[in-house]
């Protein structure tokens, strides 16, 4: 088997395989959001692409969580830090969930064998997840606006680190071998390799650098999300490892 990154959704297209497993990783913040959101109990939660989308939900009487552009939108319950989602405010619930980058990347790879949420809180849960179903995987970075991104390529380094040490992957090309590079150059100094980021001086000015620890935290969260369709309509739900 083989596991490959794909480093923006932009690329997406060029790395398409039906029969793969998809991991998407939007590590600041909305990956790490929605496993935090399972593990604190939430039923399911509906991924949608646009605000528009987002506030017709809100409009129906939903719990809507929204963020653009680091801020949470104003008719929002929720913003996109993963402190927003305790057990108190979701557990039991369905809730709709739209980002900037995350839910982009998520629908982009729907037509995927398996979409699924990574995160570093639930890196070896997602790795046993694969394992579970023996394919290929692609570690698909949200990134920023269709770029490419520090934090989520060296998620893909390290997710590629734990598959190839189980001995059943190969890398597929040298996106997952620059990824992997990065991650192991890297893996004991996260938080401080995080202050050369792009992503991280906008959580700062916004009063949410605090997140940045919880997000770079390894294996935490034993949940992993994942799409499915449900009478036409896409729906992460929780699978526990």
């Amino acid at each position: 088997m083989k596991v490959d990154v794909c480093f923006s959704p932009a690329l997406y297209p060029a790395y398409h395989n039906p029969e793969c497993i998809v991991v998407v990783a939007d590590i600041f913040r909305a990956t790490t959001t929605l496993i935090t959101a399972f593990g604190h109990g939430a039923c399911s939660i509906r991924p949608v692409a646009t605000v528009e989308e987002a506030r017709a939900y809100k409009r129906e009487g939903w719990l809507v969580g929204a963020e653009r552009n680091v801020k949470r939108c104003d008719f929002a319950d929720f913003g996109n830090s993963p402190f927003d989602y305790t057990p108190e405010r979701v557990m039991g619930k369905d809730l709709v969930f739209t980002t900037t980058n995350g839910t982009k990347a998520i629908t982009v790879a729907r037509e995927a064998f398996r979409v699924v949420t990574g995160g570093f809180i639930n890196l070896q849960a997602v790795a046993d997840y694969c394992l579970q179903y023996r394919r290929d995987v692609i570690a698909l970075a949200a990134g920023w606006q269709d770029r490419v991104n520090i934090e989520d390529t060296l998620y893909g380094g390290a997710l590629t680190d734990v598959l190839l040490r189980t001995g059943q992957y190969q890398p597929a090309s040298d996106a997952a071998r620059i990824a992997l590079d990065m991650w192991n150059a890297r893996k004991r100094d996260l938080r401080n390799y995080m202050e050369q980021t792009d992503h991280l001086p906008r959580l700062r000015a916004n009063n949410l650098e605090g997140s940045a620890d919880y997000c770079l935290t390894l294996n935490s969260a034993p949940v992993v999300p994942e799409l499915c369709m449900e009478n036409g309509t896409p729906l992460l739900r929780a699978k526990t490892i």
